[in-house]
């Protein structure tokens, strides 16, 4: 059967793609946060994991307000990056695996989850910037990948207990998909932030170390946390902590942290990286 090794979490916003379509891996305002990848960069060429989950947030190039599902997964053969605006360059098509994204969605349908299946999908940057902070150019070097969009924009969302509980489920669902590949799952957006309103510029160093520790050993007691709750230490935008829960639900009870890296600010923004291995 499939097996989940590991978990991997990213900032994705904007302003990293920018920077890494420019190469300044050592300009000083960039340097600390890149420098929290090639540990993860290292493991992820020992370990050849052949898919890669992402659970990430769509910001409008695929769903926008008047049509948003609280989960999407995608079941296409391959997911297409499209100008969005923010300086990005387009960058090459996602490889798809239709396949495990059918069992992903029957298993989690079975299991009283709600989705909506995507044959044909846009990803914004979301879902492009972590891909290529952890592997590269997609077209020299292709990762299967399967994209788990979660609502994080509009009202009501899904609660943290939800996205953790959905990971759960996913894992599940990986874990009896007959194949022998390894499969790695990522949370991507956050730390802490807030982009308008009368608390932007918002970031909880305290709360952000706070969950950075917490997920790996205590992950039910982040789930347990509400959505105002979440909003209220993370800001608006760090409601994205949900997507690092959907992540840590798919790892199973036991994982050992291999490697963390905090660096604020980084684009009004507080950006955590994680790399969680999975207990045998």
């Amino acid at each position: 059967m499939a097996r989940i090794i590991g978990g991997l979490t990213s900032s994705h916003i904007p302003a990293v793609g920018a920077a890494y379509a420019k190469k300044q891996f050592e300009d000083p305002y960039w340097k600390p946060f890149f420098a929290g990848y090639p540990p993860i960069h290292k493991w992820l060429a020992e370990q050849k994991p052949d898919v890669a989950v992402v659970f990430y947030n769509d910001h409008g190039l695929n769903f926008f307000l008047d049509k948003m599902p609280t989960f999407a997964i995608g079941a296409a053969f391959e997911y297409e990056n499209q100008d969005e605006g923010w300086g990005l360059p387009v960058v090459g098509k996602f490889k798809g695996y239709p396949e495990l994204s059918w069992q992903i969605i029957d298993s989690v349908v079975a299991d009283g989850f709600d989705v909506c299946s995507c044959q044909e999908m846009a990803v914004d940057h979301g879902f492009a910037v972590p891909v290529q902070l952890f592997w590269g150019d997609q077209t020299k070097n292709p990762i299967k990948t399967v994209p788990i969009c979660v609502n994080t924009v509009q009202h009501p969302v899904p609660t943290p207990m939800r996205c953790y509980r959905l990971g759960q489920a996913i894992g599940r669902a990986i874990s009896a998909f007959p194949s022998d590949e390894k499969v790695v799952i990522l949370g991507t957006g956050g730390m802490s932030h807030q982009l308008d309103g009368k608390r932007a510029g918002f970031i909880n160093k305290k709360f952000d170390l706070m969950c950075m520790e917490k997920i790996v050993d205590h992950p039910e007691e982040l789930a347990k946390i509400s959505t105002h709750e979440l909003i209220r230490e993370a800001g608006a935008q760090g409601l994205e902590f949900i997507l690092w829960l959907g992540m840590r639900g798919c790892l199973g009870d036991r994982v050992k942290r291999l490697h963390q890296n905090y660096h604020i600010p980084i684009s009004n923004t507080a950006a955590g990286t994680l790399l969680l291995e999975k207990a045998a």
